[in-house]
């Protein structure tokens, strides 16, 4: 067995010992990466320092990525799936260029 694949089963295991992690599906990553932007917006707090803080860089790089995601997925994804991002996305631009102005 490949030194990779025995420490892909090592991670396997060990992930599987934490059972308040959320299940990770393509929703779950959609909404940790809008909740990132809002962060960086402004609009909600930092959860770890409780702060509000405005990046406007880390926020458009992050509003980036979810449309490179939307487009490398197109066709990819469930009616929902496609939904949540194309909301997302609306949602999070709207907000930018709220902030931008």
């Amino acid at each position: 067995m490949s030194e990779e694949k025995k420490i892909a089963e090592e991670y396997e295991e060990l992930s599987c010992s934490c059972p308040e992690m959320p299940q990770l599906d393509f929703g779950t990553f959609v909404l940790s990466m809008s909740s990132s932007a809002l962060v960086y917006l402004g609009e909600v707090p930092d959860p770890e320092s409780g702060l509000t803080m405005e990046n406007a860089l880390a926020a458009k790089q992050t509003i980036d990525i979810l449309c490179m995601l939307q487009s490398k997925t197109k066709g990819n994804l469930t009616d929902q799936e496609a939904r949540l991002l194309r909301d997302m996305l609306f949602e999070l631009r709207m907000k930018y260029v709220q902030k931008a102005k």
